[in-house]
């Protein structure tokens, strides 16, 4: 980032002033791009988000992209491996201890956990619990570029499943938190796990819920015409879709039919 100046919370597509991506070389259709591995700062010392796969020329790009500049911290946004797979080793290469909220993707430091902040040379990152996308997903506030890193929760294009960690009632209320908080703290933008970062948060997330609910009502729909199963019920609502994402549709299906049980 050195040289470029980039206002307070305006993104140009892959950074804001004080966070940058680097993309991990794992595209497919569910991951689109690649992950989007973020360092956070603007001094001597930074905190690198998500890794990403156990991909060492990856990890080492990321490593040398620092130059001087010293992880203090790995945060995970969440542990699905596209995200979480290359953190041990990035942590042996960087000497940085690996925080998540799942103790099983911790090493050598703390949990993260709703409210936490973590500092580095002064700037701030509150913590904010958001599960749903899986069990564990967590999304990073970053106040001084008023940015929200949003991992799997919010995609950067398209929308994101809900996996067999995951849950959709659990999602809906992390997407109705974000709404709140993106008006509240006058979000600018949110800087997703995968794809480009989004400058209109509230128009984001606002998508989000309406998809969402427009799914249900198809879901809904759809048994009213008498499929039952995950499979049955996509091939009618994702009709239009790849048939290569039939599989993590028929995940999100089963979630949202046994949110609809449950009501």
């Amino acid at each position: 980032m050195s040289g470029l100046h980039i206002p307070v919370g305006t993104p140009d597509g892959s950074r804001t002033r004080h966070a940058e991506s680097l993309l991990a070389p794992n595209p497919s259709p569910m991951t689109l791009e690649g992950t989007n591995t973020w360092v956070i700062g603007a001094g001597e010392r930074v905190l690198v988000v998500d890794p990403g796969p156990d991909d060492e020329a990856h990890l080492l790009r990321v490593r040398d992209h620092l130059g001087q500049r010293r992880v203090s911290e790995i945060l995970l946004t969440h542990g699905h491996v596209d995200h979480s797979g290359g953190a041990r080793r990035f942590a042996e290469l960087v000497r940085a201890p690996v925080r998540a909220l799942d103790p099983r993707h911790r090493l050598g430091g703390e949990g993260l956990t709703d409210g936490d902040v973590v500092t580095v040379d002064g700037l701030e990152v509150h913590v904010y619990a958001t599960p749903g996308h899986s069990f564990d997903s967590l999304c990073f506030w970053i106040p001084q570029d008023r940015a929200m890193l949003t991992g799997d929760t919010v995609l950067g294009r398209g929308t994101t499943i809900i996996a067999q960690d995951g849950g959709l009632g659990d999602y809906l209320r992390s997407l109705d938190r974000l709404r709140a908080a993106a008006e509240s703290l006058e979000a600018a933008a949110l800087l997703p796990g995968h794809g480009p970062v989004l400058p209109d948060p509230i128009g984001a997330l606002d998508a989000y819920i309406a998809h969402r609910r427009g799914r249900l009502d198809q879901i809904a729909a759809a048994r009213a015409r008498g499929a039952r199963t995950p499979r049955e019920i996509v091939e009618i609502v994702y009709a239009e879709v790849d048939r290569a994402l039939w599989p993590a549709a028929e995940m999100s299906v089963a979630a949202q039919l046994d949110y609809l049980d449950r009501l």
